[in-house]
């Protein structure tokens, strides 16, 4: 059954047309995530991106999208994303800009 609401274009949680589906905008306003820098080592600093559920949100495509974005280095592991360098304040308008709400991301 799934098989063929695949092929038909319905999202299989909320049965609707996949262009009006509504279920990845809303897992993205439900986020609590948290931006924050540390010092690994030899001193350097990475963006740790924490919080994000990645039943429903595509954690490997954001980081992806990010690493692009900032021209650097860094992976996605569990539910958090870590980035090479200190990009807190630009992350967050990025993860606006991608439909995350303001309110549900915290930095630190």
């Amino acid at each position: 059954m799934s098989e063929g609401n695949e092929k038909t274009g319905i999202c299989s949680k909320c049965g609707l047309p996949k262009e009006l589906c509504v279920c990845e905008t809303l897992a993205k306003e439900q986020q609590k995530i948290v931006i924050r820098t540390a010092k690994k080592r030899y001193g350097k600093l990475v963006t740790e991106i924490s919080g994000i559920d990645t039943k429903q949100i595509d954690i490997k495509d954001l980081a992806k999208k990010l690493k692009q974005k900032f021209a650097c280095g860094g992976s996605a592991k569990k539910d958090s994303i870590i980035l090479q360098g200190e990009h807190k304040t630009e992350v967050k308008k990025e993860l606006i800009k991608y439909g995350f709400t303001e309110s549900s991301i915290e930095e630190k």
